[in-house]
């Protein structure tokens, strides 16, 4: 009466898992809006993120992957990817997306042209991130074993704006077409933070690292001799000497 019905209840140490419910479709329409009404209201990431999550498993069906492999690191290896494409949907259910490869910050470069640049300090950081726009495409283009810049250069010359390279058949195709894409929020986070990181690094004018101790060749060698010291077990024959 108080908390419904469900077919299928799985309870394991670490999580319950309620399947076919037996609630009101109206009911469970009208609680999935209530749910997105306090996410536009939170300020807060963290319950945001918590509330996607209820309302996804309201609105949807709830899916369960199983990730298998030959040994403990491949399985490990596969969930990181798993966990990646789970996140990237995620940003790309929030902001959409755009051509993977590099594309979409190659054809952020324009913008720069219009940038003012009072003086020589400001001209040379736009100089700076005109270079990191590029850097993505010509990586992609350099492990491929080709002519990075001339590769790059293309791509900026396409008429097509979701056009670029598609490394694993060296080819110029559709991106979007192709399912070569980036969610807007990553490459959006990842200049905005790099940005940022330069912006801290040049107004602090230093960074602070650790740098790990060498280990000690002479205090090493010492312990090692101290082996030779087992053949002390001899005196216990001094103990008739009492």
């Amino acid at each position: 009466q108080d908390f419904g019905r469900v077919g299928e209840v799985v309870i394991t140490k670490d999580d319950t898992l309620m399947l076919k419910g037996k609630g009101a479709e109206h009911d469970v329409t009208r609680r999935v809006d209530m749910i997105r009404d306090q996410i536009e209201m939170s300020t807060s990431e963290y319950e945001k993120e918590k509330m996607q999550e209820r309302m996804a498993r309201l609105a949807s069906g709830v899916a369960v992957l199983k990730i298998g492999g030959a040994s403990e690191v491949e399985v490990n290896e596969k969930k990181d990817r798993v966990t990646d494409a789970l996140n990237a949907t995620r940003a790309a259910v929030e902001e959409g997306i755009v051509p993977g490869g590099g594309v979409a910050l190659l054809r952020c470069l324009p913008i720069l042209e219009k940038l003012p640049a009072p003086n020589e300090d400001q001209k040379k950081g736009i100089e700076i991130v005109r270079h990191a726009l590029k850097q993505p495409c010509f990586t992609i283009a350099s492990n491929a074993g080709l002519d990075a810049s001339v590769i790059v250069n293309k791509v900026m010359e396409c008429p097509n704006p979701v056009e670029g390279f598609n490394a694993a058949n060296e080819t110029f195709v559709d991106m979007i077409s192709a399912g070569i894409i980036d969610p807007t929020k990553v490459v959006r986070t990842a200049l905005t933070d790099a940005g940022g990181v330069a912006s801290l690094l040049i107004t602090a004018e230093t960074v602070i690292t650790e740098i790990p101790e060498k280990p000690d060749p002479a205090a090493a060698a010492a312990m090692g001799g101290m082996g030779g010291m087992g053949g002390m077990g001899g005196m216990g024959g001094m103990g008739g000497m009492m």
